[in-house]
């Protein structure tokens, strides 16, 4: 698969990623963020939707991520994620996805490129989750990778 995705492409998953996180649910933080996740089907968008008990709360990165994964869009290529309301003199540590989301996007989207509006850099999961924690499927015989587990259970 060529994970390569065109100057096109990433201008349309950003502001993708831009327009969404009007919708955000930020009550508390007033920290909007919206994610847009490309796969082979199209492009996916999530917000992040806060919670009084805090530990509910969702992040939009996951959002997007469970939106492409519930159209049976497995093969993601890209993730871009814009934090509208994030204070550029803060330096990039507030714009890169928590702890969480890299693990889903470790798990679901391990080759893609992961896009930050705004910065003027791409980066791999391998850059900002090195040694990401992975377990290996009892459920997957012959030692296909998790891709084409995850696609071959979406074929049947």
């Amino acid at each position: 698969m060529d994970l390569f995705i065109s100057p096109e492409e990433r201008t349309r998953l950003c502001q993708v990623a831009k327009d969404v996180a009007k919708c955000a649910y930020a009550p508390y933080s007033q920290f909007r963020v919206g994610a847009a996740v490309l796969g082979e089907r199209g492009i996916y968008a999530g917000v992040n939707v806060e919670n009084a008990s805090y530990g509910l709360s969702w992040c939009a990165e996951r959002s997007a991520l469970s939106h492409a994964v519930a159209k049976g869009d497995v093969a993601l290529r890209a993730i871009a994620v814009a934090c509208i309301d994030a204070d550029n003199k803060q330096g990039i540590h507030e714009f890169l996805p928590c702890g969480a989301c890299r693990q889903w996007i470790a798990e679901l989207a391990p080759n893609s490129e992961i896009i930050i509006v705004g910065v003027d850099r791409v980066f791999r999961i391998s850059d900002l989750l090195p040694m990401a924690f992975r377990l290996r499927k009892s459920n997957d015989p012959g030692g296909r990778s998790v891709e084409q587990a995850r696609k071959a259970s979406f074929d049947t």
